[in-house]
């Protein structure tokens, strides 16, 4: 599962930017833009509202779990989540998380 979990921590950067580092180079870190492009559509509104959802149940889960098991790298994923979505938090939480219950057994 760490291969897998891994390789999906490099997809769960790699897609996302892929489509938003261009933006970003043509538009700059222009906020206000980029939450009206992305809400233009009630498509893309769905799509984000569903992420914001799924990113705060996520870091909720990040913190009750990785304390719960006593991890001390749980802000790793809560900053994923942050700078780059569930895409790379969960994945990202999921592998750390077995490579503690490895080192408890």
């Amino acid at each position: 599962m760490k291969i897998f979990y891994g390789v999906f921590c490099i997809a769960g950067v790699i897609l996302p930017y892929w489509q938003f580092l261009p933006w970003v180079f043509e538009n700059g870190l222009n906020i206000s833009l980029f939450v009206q492009e992305a809400m233009q559509l009630r498509i893309g509104a769905f799509a984000w509202l569903d992420i914001l959802v799924s990113a705060i149940v996520l870091i909720g889960f990040v913190f009750v779990e990785g304390s719960r098991l006593k991890m001390h790298t749980i802000w790793w994923p809560i900053l994923g989540t942050c700078l780059v979505g569930v895409s790379l938090g969960l994945p990202l939480f999921l592998l750390l998380r077995e490579y503690h219950l490895e080192s408890q057994s």
